[in-house]
């Protein structure tokens, strides 16, 4: 960690809303995908995109000072991180993840932080994830986003995790089953069930029957929190579920998955973990901060809590490691033999 010592590197800090409302405006008007077409000028991208010149030029210009374009001869092209991720339909696009979750709905929660913190949010506030997920259309806002946004994490899970001697798997809080269907995927002989509330579940059985795993993946229905678990599983995943929650309900999830798994059992905790001296990731901190913003008493979770809590629930070989750079640490741990 480096200790700020000068106005302007808080003036990143403050004024950063700015830079990420550049670059959400650039995805909502398809700046991105445009551009992977040809380089273009202010007017041919406004034409594309349906903005007059000189707005699209401002926006342009905006998203070119955050290093997701280059300009050259009053031409504009995709930067190598945004050709990568945030043009429609590439491999690793991420693009409505950002557009639609990060923005349409994380974006405004967070001005509920300053209450939240207090303990005076509003009645009328959105105070959890069941809340949220009660609205069938801020269930699928959130539930298509976080798909899109899965993906990636999923490929890597299935390359740093074995599972090849698992015949179940348990996704709690599993969501539309990008994590399922992405390891079942990876692992011909796994069976996964995905615990989730109802209006997730209808989505998520969607995208399962496109995967064509309708016969390997199913759904059970209900808040994860309170809703009864298959036991007997091989492997049981936690995904963004601990940020997510109430930080008392930790220590109860732990009990539950070594309950819920086989003698040799593999668990596996994916989620936003700060470092033991709580010096950051920095943005893993300010994820924490964010669930916040709408789950007041969610706990933010360090790598050596995490760990202490599995080991102490009986788990064996415990490891915390880093998963997406900067951002999430896998747990795993296994119930004895």
């Amino acid at each position: 960690m480096t200790l700020l010592t000068t106005a302007e590197e808080i003036s990143d800090i403050a004024f950063g809303f700015m830079g990420s409302k550049a670059l959400f405006a650039a995805l909502h008007f398809g700046v991105f995908t445009h551009l992977a077409e040809r380089p273009m000028t202010a007017e041919e991208l406004g034409q594309a995109a349906g903005l007059p010149a000189e707005r699209a030029r401002t926006l342009l210009t905006a998203v070119a000072s955050l290093g997701l374009v280059s300009v050259e001869d009053g031409r504009f092209a995709n930067a190598p991180a945004a050709e990568a991720f945030l043009v429609k339909g590439a491999k690793y696009d991420f693009g409505d993840y950002l557009r639609l979750q990060v923005d349409r709905q994380m974006y405004g929660l967070l001005d509920q932080i300053e209450p939240a913190l207090a303990n005076r949010l509003p009645e009328d506030a959105t105070g959890s994830y069941a809340e949220w997920f009660s609205d069938p259309e801020q269930a699928r806002i959130y539930s298509e986003s976080q798909h899109a946004g899965s993906l990636g994490p999923a490929r890597g899970l299935a390359k740093s995790v074995d599972l090849a001697g698992a015949r179940t798997l348990l996704d709690v809080g599993g969501g539309t089953g990008a994590y399922a269907i992405t390891l079942c995927k990876a692992n011909p002989d796994l069976a996964a069930t995905v615990v989730d509330f109802p209006n997730v579940a209808a989505l998520g059985r969607e995208y399962v029957a496109e995967a064509g795993l309708a016969d390997r993946v199913s759904y059970v229905d209900g808040n994860a929190l309170e809703t009864d678990w298959p036991a007997g599983q091989d492997s049981v995943l936690m995904s963004y579920l601990f940020s997510g929650v109430p930080g008392e309900e930790h220590d109860r999830l732990v009990r539950r998955a070594y309950d819920t798994l086989t003698p040799g059992g593999l668990y596996m905790v994916h989620d936003f973990v700060v470092d033991a001296d709580r010096t950051g990731p920095k943005l893993a901190a300010l994820w924490q901060l964010q669930h916040t913003a709408f789950t007041p008493t969610a706990r933010s979770l360090d790598e050596a809590t995490l760990a202490d809590m599995m080991t102490g629930a009986g788990f064996e070989g415990v490891e915390v490691r880093e998963m997406i750079p900067g951002l999430t640490m896998l747990a795993t741990g296994r119930k004895p033999g």
